[in-house]
This record gives C-alpha cells, structure tokens and sequence, in this order.
C-alpha cells in the first residue's frame, strides 16, 4: 500500500500553508520595494556605488551651484570653479562624493591661482629649463600617453634655487597635460638615474613632486621608471617609498635598454636613452 501524505494537496492545512507563503512572498516582494524607493529618495550625491551611479551632469552642476555659492571668490573659467571638465575629474577620483571634491576641488584651484600656474611659461623658467635637467619629449610613448623626463644627475638643491625648481615642475606638467591625446588621461614620468650621487639627492623636492600629482594632478600620474639606478640611491630610496603611499605601486626600476625597447619606438625614443 502506498504511504499516505499527512495532509491531501487540496486540504485546509495546504490551502492556510500556501496563502501563508504567497502572503510572505508579497509582503517581501513590498518590503523590498519599499526599501529600494527609500535607496533611491535617499540617494545623495555623497554615496555613489557602482551599481547604483548618481548621473555624473547632475553632480557637477551640484559641485559648479556649491562653489560659487561657498567660494565666490575662486576664479572662473579654464582650471577654475566653473570648469566641468576640472569638476568631472576631481568628482571621479573622490569616488563620486561631493563634499571630498569640492574639499579638493577648492585648494587645487586656490593653488593654481596663488602659483600662478596660468602665468607660467617657458621664458618664466629659463634658468633652470635651460640646463636640461628636465623636459617634457617631443613624442608619446607606446601607450600614447606624454612623456617627461627628469635628468637626476642635473639637479643640484644646495646650488639652484627651491621655488624655481618648484616653478619648472609644475611648468613641465602642465606643458605634459597639454600634450594628452583625446582618450588618454595619464603621462609617463622617466626619472633617469645615470650619474645620480648624493650631491643630486633631494627627499624635499621628492616629496613636493608627490604632493603636487596627488593635490592637484589626481590620477594623472600613469607611471613612474627610475632608469638605471646606482647603489647609492638605495638609502634615499628607503625615505621616499613611504612617502609615496598608493603611487609605489606605478613604479617600475628598469634599464636604459629597456625603457628603448619596451615604452618607444626606435623613431620616438629620446636621444638620451638611444
């Protein structure tokens, strides 16, 4: 004989049992509603996710209204407090939070305008463009992305001046950006290290570098070759790698040979890596 059920499909207790899961099922299905219409109204510009992205026009429109509400003062314009394109990548790299962009947003700009960056040029820095201590290539490299070349053994902190050093950084990153092709948003950085000795050493200068790129270029820093390094930049290499926090990891010691082979072209490498 076959066993028999505890209860017939069709009985009372079956019927209250599946009324009992169809009503949790729709009392579920509402709470989850409910909660995802409290998601979206309570979604703020401060709270971004990749599965439930804020529209980026609306945030800088919030960032442009927030501003020049909060800092009239800031200039307009090109890299100013109206900038969408300036807004749109401060926006990107504070992970889409308002308050940490417009926190960001506002010293760069405050920066550009006490350092005059707008006013620099060529002929501001000759003193020290002249020496050929750093440049920004001719070409881009394989990735297509602008290349600046930094020669160490140049450098001479105790004799050239802090500020115009300072001055022909920001000169040769900007000259760098300009050369961006639509679509590439990073710049390759060549430390070369050939005859670099301590006289060269400058762990201020280093540090300077880094706060510049993190305040004030985010995310423009694509990676970073210290070319044939000697054994005496070890010990200065131990103070700056904590200084560089999350960019350690973009850079790369290599060789000369390899900066020739691996980065350019034989028709675009630079001549000094020839």
């Amino acid at each position: 004989m076959a066993s028999r059920l505890p209860f017939s499909p069709v009985s009372p207790v079956h019927c209250r049992g599946r009324k009992l899961v169809q009503s949790f099922r729709c009392s579920a299905e509402k709470q989850t509603q409910s909660r995802d219409a409290r998601k979206v109204g309570a979604l703020s510009s401060s709270a971004w996710s990749s599965s439930n992205p804020i529209p980026s026009d609306r945030l800088v429109l919030e960032i442009k209204e927030k501003l020049e509400r909060e800092h009239p003062n800031l200039p307009a314009g090109k890299n100013g407090r109206d900038d969408e394109d300036m807004i749109l990548w401060f926006l990107k790299d504070r992970k889409f939070s308002v308050e940490d962009a417009v926190s960001k947003l506002t010293k760069a700009i405050k920066w550009r305008q006490d350092f005059g960056v707008s006013g620099l040029s060529e002929e501001s820095v000759k003193s020290l463009y002249g020496t050929g201590k750093a440049y920004v290539h001719d070409f881009l490299d394989i990735s297509g992305r602008p290349v600046l070349v930094v020669v160490a053994s140049k450098h001479f902190p105790a004799k050239q001046d802090p500020g115009e050093n300072k001055k022909l950084c920001v000169f040769l990153i900007e000259k760098a950006l300009s050369k961006l092709p639509s679509g590439t948003e990073e710049m390759l950085v060549i430390i070369d290290l050939r005859g670099f000795d301590m006289e060269n050493a400058d762990v201020q200068f280093l540090k300077y570098l880094i706060d510049v790129f993190y305040y004030y270029y985010p995310k423009r820093l694509g990676q970073v070759l210290f070319v044939d390094a000697p054994f005496v930049f070890q010990p200065l290499w131990q103070l700056v790698k904590p200084l560089l926090k999350s960019y350690a990891s973009l850079v790369r010691f290599c060789s000369t040979e390899t900066v020739r082979k691996e980065y350019f072209t034989e028709e675009t490498v630079p001549a000094d890596f020839q």
